[in-house]
């Protein structure tokens, strides 16, 4: 099926700021509660926000194989299991109707008063029902200075890292959407230089710029996805802010790796941009040296030119950027990360969250962590209002963002807010 909503000539006759992150090339999905207080499916042309499961009430998806309540969910599982050409099919029709030329629904005003909707007239959910979520750690840059902090630099990399996309199975119970605040996690330390843990607030919060694909049905029990077939199972991406706690995650990781350290939020933004619509922005991946294993070798172009920033909002005050990386850094691509994880027979559902691990490119400025970016706490940053951070102080809000673009179009994903709160007390 060819992908027509990605035409780069193609205008809405919905009004689209020429920045905006959702032109009529875009078409992302995301759940949301309206004015009635419905939970529906839809998507985002610009400014206004577009009930699907109302289009598909309307007779506007007629001719598309779809069951009646597929859009009238609270969340996009069942949508994401039926498959790419559903999803193109979807997007296709989306784009045809809000087409500047065609006025179906444009002169429609009673349609149109059911189907649209202001960004302030509705409340984002989460997306998706995650069963499972999977933590890479598939960029170098990341890899590198992390070792080079906690180990010997000239060994940063552990033997295993260069031949597959390390990962491990993190908690999807505590996986949030935007605008949710979280609490300053409690757990276990070792103070510098005692031989003894102590338990407390952590003193070391931090964000983790990454991108995370979600997965629809591809695998029975015992069966593994080749690397050539994984991107027909990925439906798309979001932003994700995969905070961490650096004092308590350095006391437990080893021997098992990371616990409470991370499992107390992960953030993510609530429109999926589908990689259908990131087609135009393809490129190749890092040169990978040594040659993976045969089960891991990729040809063409598997990585995406997104980019990437991060930053900082003090209670009151003004956000500092603190960070700008591009997610085509990433030296272990998606079809990689999707082909690794099932080799040995896992099986992976529709709405599984695979989160690409901390994003960080080659220079200071790249950085994706607060680690990195301060070196340990020992190069603090200065907020627009003078103050320094070395990690993220209590009610400091992380606002991450994420665009592609090109002569002809800019896809963009929104933007992901998080505030951090004091300790959680009864």
């Amino acid at each position: 099926m060819p992908l027509s909503a990605n035409n780069p000539n193609r205008k809405s006759w919905l009004y689209v700021n020429k920045y905006s992150d959702f032109p009529i090339q875009n078409i992302p999905f995301g759940v949301f509660l309206t004015r009635e207080d419905i939970i529906t499916i839809g998507t985002r042309i610009g400014d206004t926000a577009i009930d699907l499961g109302a289009m598909h009430q309307l007779g506007y998806f007629d001719g598309i194989p779809l069951t009646d309540d597929i859009f009238l969910q609270d969340s996009l599982n069942d949508f994401i299991a039926d498959g790419r050409k559903t999803w193109r099919a979807v997007r296709n029709r989306v784009a045809e109707v809000f087409d500047a030329n065609n006025e179906t629904l444009k002169n429609n005003t009673k349609h149109k008063e059911i189907i649209c909707f202001r960004l302030d007239e509705i409340e984002m959910q989460l997306p998706i029902h995650v069963g499972d979520y999977t933590d890479f750690y598939a960029s170098k840059e990341h890899a590198t200075n992390v070792g080079s902090m906690f180990r010997d630099p000239e060994n940063a990399l552990l033997p295993n890292w260069v031949h597959m996309p390390v990962g491990y199975h993190g908690r999807s119970s505590s996986i949030i959407s935007t605008h949710i605040p979280i609490n300053r996690p409690q757990g276990q330390t070792l103070p510098e230089g005692a031989d003894k843990p102590v338990f407390g607030p952590s003193k070391l919060v931090d964000f983790e710029v990454e991108m995370a694909f979600i997965t629809t049905d591809a695998n029975d029990l015992g069966e593994s996805i080749p690397v050539e077939e994984a991107e027909e199972y990925i439906f798309g991406l979001v932003l994700l802010n995969d905070w961490s706690a650096r004092d308590i995650q350095k006391w437990e990781y080893v021997p098992l790796g990371p616990f409470l350290g991370k499992n107390f939020a992960s953030s993510m933004s609530p429109w999926i941009v589908t990689l259908d619509a990131l087609e135009p922005f393809r490129v190749e991946s890092p040169k990978q040296d040594p040659k993976p294993l045969p089960y891991l070798q990729t040809k063409g172009k598997h990585s995406f030119d997104i980019h990437l920033e991060a930053g900082i909002v003090p209670k009151g005050g003004k956000e500092t950027t603190v960070c700008k990386t591009n997610f085509k850094h990433m030296y272990w691509n998606m079809a990689q990360q999707l082909a690794h994880h099932t080799i040995n027979g896992c099986p992976v559902n529709a709405g599984d969250l695979m989160g690409s691990g901390t994003i960080s490119g080659p220079t200071e400025d790249s950085y994706g962590s607060m680690l990195e970016i301060t070196w340990k706490g020992t190069k603090p940053v200065k907020m627009k209002n003078g103050s320094e951070r070395k990690f993220i102080n209590d009610y400091d809000t992380v606002v991450m963002r994420g665009h592609c673009e090109n002569g002809d179009i800019r896809i963009g994903f929104g933007q992901l807010k998080t505030q951090l709160l004091p300790v959680f007390k009864k």
